[in-house]
């Protein structure tokens, strides 16, 4: 970190040891950044440790290398704000972008200035997050895991599984979507309708799933999928994978770690996660709009009104000739 005479230390609530650090608040802080690049003016950035642990933290700051401060977005409010006042009484003080809750207020008086977004009396004002540097895209990805399927007794590794892949989830950079393929017309945060659930899916770049609707829904969608079977051996999502001709398929002892083997490696998993972000966009679009083809792949219903003819009469017998 380095210091000089007139050098400005950025802060926020996204500073606090234990502060949260919102999409808004990080957003707003690089609309400052980037007022404090054009003009040339050196600054350091406090970071919860909470949020960034190899961020610079209030541990690391000596006050007495700064001149002034700035606290950004968020409620200029509270024993953490007036803490600031007093630990940097030698700066100026600046608040900008902030609401105002109680003009009053020591955490507000304590400022030099106060640049507000609201709160004073005056109109309200935009708050920085709006005009903040565009961001590159980044794949949005839906997660549908399971953890039941009791029926494969000891060649369950669900558990396992889904702490693996969301451990490595947690590492790339990318929108991850939580969802679920059950049905609930009376929880708001679940899908009442099949209608509903492809709507989400159809938006998506990518699934990442252990399960066989997860799979076939996400085809059925034209959007990859990156399937991970969670039953030690394979079994029923291997299968279908096989039948919808889908590859990205990668087995649970890829992925699920244990006491004795350790963290798995991912590398199975990057490689099909490039994939199917590339050639594998094309391939689902093709699988998907086969599904819909009037000379679809057979599946089980094909045969069913044979079957029902052969069995008339209920007997589970082909009728009387």
């Amino acid at each position: 970190m380095a210091h000089g005479r007139d050098r400005i230390l950025v802060t926020g609530w996204f500073s606090f040891l234990h502060g949260e650090a919102t999409a808004g608040d990080v957003l707003a802080l690089r609309r400052v950044e980037k007022v404090l690049r054009d003009a040339g003016l050196a600054h350091d950035v406090v970071w919860s440790p909470g949020f960034r642990a190899d961020g610079t933290h209030f541990a690391d700051v000596d006050p007495a290398a700064y001149s002034r401060l700035l606290f950004v977005c968020g409620p200029v409010h509270g024993p953490q704000v007036e803490e600031l006042h007093r630990r940097f009484a030698h700066c100026v003080r600046i608040a900008v972008g902030v609401s105002v809750v109680d003009p009053a207020s020591p955490a507000v008086t304590g400022f030099d200035r106060v640049l507000a977004r609201d709160g004073t009396g005056a109109g309200p004002g935009l708050d920085l997050a709006a005009r903040a540097p565009l961001l590159p895209g980044v794949p949005v990805v839906g997660v549908v895991l399971t953890h039941g399927q009791h029926e494969y007794g000891d060649r369950r590794r669900h558990a396992e599984v889904a702490a693996g892949l969301t451990r490595w989830l947690a590492g790339k950079d990318c929108a991850r979507l939580e969802l679920d393929t059950r049905l609930d017309a009376r929880d708001w945060r679940l899908c009442g309708t099949p209608a509903q659930l492809e709507s989400v899916l159809a938006r998506l770049d990518l699934v990442v799933t252990d399960r066989l609707h997860g799979l076939v829904l996400a085809l059925r969608a034209g959007v990859p999928a990156l399937v991970v079977d969670p039953v030690t051996g394979g079994a029923k999502v291997t299968a279908q994978a096989h039948a919808c001709g889908w590859p990205a398929v990668v087995a649970a002892e890829r992925v699920a770690g244990g006491p004795e083997q350790g963290e798995p490696e991912h590398g199975e998993l990057e490689r099909w996660w490039r994939w199917c972000l590339a050639d594998g966009r094309d391939e689902a679009a093709r699988i998907g709009a086969g599904f819909r083809a009037a000379d679809a792949v057979a599946d089980a219903a094909d045969g069913l009104v044979a079957v029902l003819g052969a069995t008339a009469g209920g007997t589970g017998r082909p009728p009387e000739a």
